[in-house]
């Protein structure tokens, strides 16, 4: 057999091409396969950018002995979990359900039929002093219980399936109310980081969604602990060595709690929640870190993952150049910051400020350091000499060989960025900001969307398609682009797409929707309903349909609007309070639903005048809960509406601020 793996459009499959393993896609074939052969089989779930994802396939998946072993006793199936995120949500739960965590690479153990009786993440060839089994010794205990114990690997898969099940559901009803959203405040701050900021221990990740739920209750309540978490967070993180200093944006987490070793791949989809937060710190509260932070952001997704001419947004940057490296791209050594910059006065201030010493944080190479930011400069005559180094930091940067960008656009992801693209271009008056996003949404209708079969997954792909992530971020864009323009088509399409989400995967009987649309289906867990409202790790689907609901039913005052939004919020409010972290946008959504609307609606001529300056002034004030409406007329005028008391109309930029304020 022939590794089938080459003619796939995925870049993390095509990177095994080439591997001995005989490599089948996801998909009816290698499931019959399995059952024509009586095979268990060997899933692999990972990413392109996936560290440890690339340490197994060169320590395991390349080595000729392993590949024998895999290839003899089972059927290898390796999918990627950015092409088929429904596919990797399922066998998530089945993995955590054995072993209590899951992550990539996933290394489940199925029957023919498709359902888990073992499974774990990274296996290392060889067994370890942290207690993990080597891989090969995994594969023949696991190809002997196969054949030797069907009885046992039967009740593995039925007590695994059950939970599948259960879990994959997690609408529980509830009534929303305002102590839900204080509940989860405190159980938020419980988790808070008093000492480094962020939530939890190590491995820290960032919590965008989180912190915006906390700017918006402080701006309701003005309590000074929850700006001290919000605050303490954001700086903690832009002072962290999970920044890019050098060129900006940020990494996926960091292995410790204070910030400063990240794993190193850079995703779109946290720097678009991350500048989304930023931009919103930076309103909130004038920081003017989290302005830099935000362009920072700004200049790598341009730099790096932009496709300005198509009108797209790339994937991810890898964390390695290839097997056996360990974010070397990213990191220095004192003689690489010396060479880069050949001016003594100008290391020593970068060694100062960004903690490079002899004695770096890499395990693997000692002498190399993750620049984050230990001390200011110690004088206003050296912040000009700081800013130099760093340009040229970046120069000798671009210099080395340079991790891999997948360069697949996922329409979620593009809407994710695209509707941050659209809050920067207004938050940092960047016009060039607002018109690459209306370029990629633009083509993100033209190309993914069908009227009977709602969004596809890839731009310029048919398929995969039917996944309601790929419809609600679209549509939360949409409205986005409707308040930037005021144009009614994309209003008009957003609405299309709810209507389609109604049809395809709402839930009549108990409300909610599911994950994948009705007429999907596919081999295994597939089949298996689901409602997540989870936010992992982008924003759940669950929890963004019922934003979009709040924004569709305070733009159109259409009660309908209304209604479902708080059908949804029954199906799953139960839920809220426990989830707190990872519920937030679900959160965010209770609190539109809970707490008056600001409603700014600006009229006037177009081009350039006051209601023009007037219309950016409301999309760069911060509140919570608010929409912006621009419409045409012979005189500019503007009028805000909070809950259902107006404002008197107001004629001038300065007006409307100080009415904001």
């Amino acid at each position: 057999m022939a590794n089938l793996l080459a003619s796939e459009p995925s870049a993390y499959l095509k990177s095994a091409a080439h591997q001995p393993v005989h490599w089948h896609p996801w998909g009816d074939a290698a499931f019959d396969t399995a059952r024509t052969l009586d095979k268990p089989i060997l899933l692999d779930i990972g990413a392109v950018w996936c560290h440890w994802c690339h340490v197994m396939d060169g320590e395991s998946y390349e080595d000729p002995d392993i590949a024998r072993l895999l290839n003899d006793e089972f059927v290898c199936i390796k999918v990627d979990r950015d092409e088929r995120p429904d596919v990797d949500a399922r066998y998530q739960r089945a993995v955590q359900a054995l072993t209590g965590q899951g992550g990539w690479p996933l290394t489940a153990f199925l029957n023919p039929s498709g359902e888990v009786f073992f499974g774990g993440t990274y296996f290392p060839p060889e067994p370890n002093p942290f207690g993990r089994p080597g891989f090969a010794s995994v594969l023949r205990q696991v190809a002997r219980l196969y054949r030797e114990q069907r009885d046992k690997v039967a009740q593995n898969a039925q007590a695994i399936r059950q939970h599948v099940t259960e879990a994959l559901n997690e609408a529980k009803r509830g009534t929303p109310a305002p102590r839900l959203l204080e509940d989860a405040a405190n159980h938020m701050a419980r988790l808070f980081d008093i000492r480094y900021g962020g939530f939890g221990t190590a491995p820290k990740f960032p919590h965008p969604a989180a912190c915006e739920f906390l700017l918006a209750r402080w701006h309701d309540t003005r309590e000074d602990w929850i700006r001290e978490v919000v605050e303490k967070t954001l700086t903690a993180m832009a002072r962290g060595g999970i920044r890019d200093h050098v060129g900006g944006g940020f990494h996926r987490y960091a292995v410790d709690e204070r910030w400063i070793v990240p794993h190193f791949e850079k995703m779109a989809y946290d720097n678009a929640e991350l500048l989304h937060v930023y931009l919103s710190g930076y309103a909130a509260l004038g920081t003017p870190l989290f302005k830099e932070v935000a362009q920072g952001i700004v200049d790598w997704v341009l730099a790096v993952l932009a496709d300005r001419e198509r009108g797209a947004f790339y994937t991810s940057q890898d964390a390695d150049t290839g097997f056996g490296d360990d974010g070397d791209y990213w990191t220095w050594t004192p003689d690489e910051v010396r060479d880069a910059l050949q001016d003594e006065k100008a290391y020593q201030v970068v060694r100062h400020v960004y903690d490079v010493e002899t004695e770096g944080e890499m395990h693997h190479n000692p002498r190399k350091n993750v620049l984050w930011w230990r001390e200011s400069p110690a004088g206003d005559d050296e912040w000009p000499i700081l800013h130099d180094a760093l340009r040229k930091l970046r120069a000798a940067r671009a210099r080395r060989p340079a991790p891999a960008v997948d360069t697949t656009a996922y329409v979620t992801w593009n809407a994710l960025l695209a509707s941050a693209f659209l809050h920067a271009g207004a938050v940092l008056d960047r016009p060039e900001c607002n018109g690459l996003a209306l370029k990629v949404l633009e083509r993100i209708w033209s190309e993914s969307w069908n009227e009977s079969r709602g969004m596809g997954h890839v731009l310029g792909r048919p398929e995969p398609r039917g996944l309601l992530d790929d419809n609600v971020h679209a549509a939360a864009a949409l409205l986005d682009a409707y308040e930037a323009t005021g144009d009614d088509q994309w209003l008009r399409r957003a609405v299309a797409i709810m209507h389609h989400c109604g049809r395809a995967h709402w839930d009549d009987a108990a409300g909610g929707f599911f994950d994948i649309a009705r007429d999907q289906g596919g081999p295994a867990y597939l089949a298996t309903p689901a409602k997540p409202v989870q936010d992992s790790p982008t924003p759940s689907g669950n929890g963004a349909a019922a934003l979009v609901l709040a924004r569709l039913w305070a733009l159109t005052d259409d009660a309908e609007w209304r209604r479902l939004l708080d059908r949804q919020l029954e199906s799953f409010a139960g839920a809220a309070a426990e989830l707190s972290l990872h519920g937030a946008t679900l959160l965010r959504a209770i609190d539109w639903a809970l707490n008056p609307v600001t409603r700014i609606e600006v009229a006037g001529p177009r081009g350039a005048g006051a209601a023009c300056t007037m219309h950016l002034v409301g999309l760069q004030a911060y509140r919570p809960r608010t929409v912006v409406l621009r419409k045409t007329a012979d005189r500019p005028t503007a009028t805000v509406c909070v809950g259902t008391t107006c404002s008197l109309p107001v004629a001038t930029p300065e007006a409307l601020r100080d009415l904001l304020r």
